[in-house]
């Protein structure tokens, strides 16, 4: 395991692809035990959503996600988010994810830890 910990860290969305319901207001608290990293997700048009990741000894995560949206629809998806350490210390995540439920489609999103 490498030197970056995910645990009790909040992370808000700066970009997202058009098909992607995560936005700005979506705010995302992770929680860490070994390589073992999980979420809690609400905001904007999420009503609230879950992911579970396995963390690699380059602080990079293989996720699922799963949320129910504000149109009342359960969507599932895979994610594998690459870290990046910024000048002020906090970590920004560049993510390439797909929809497992839905249209199937691919996007690619960045969010940044919030203090």
């Amino acid at each position: 395991m490498n030197g970056l910990n995910y645990n009790d860290k909040k992370f808000a969305s700066v970009t997202n692809s058009e098909s992607g319901e995560v936005s700005s207001e979506t705010v995302f608290h992770y929680h860490q035990n070994g390589d073992l990293v999980w979420a809690e997700y609400k905001g904007g048009e999420i009503v609230f959503g879950t992911l579970l990741a396995k963390c690699d000894d380059d602080g990079i995560l293989d996720m699922r996600y799963q949320h129910l949206n504000k149109q009342g629809e359960l969507m599932t998806g895979k994610c594998i988010s690459t870290p990046e350490i910024l000048e002020d210390g906090r970590i920004r995540m560049h993510e390439k994810w797909q929809w497992t439920s839905g249209d199937r489609s691919k996007g690619e999103s960045v969010i940044d830890e919030i203090r």
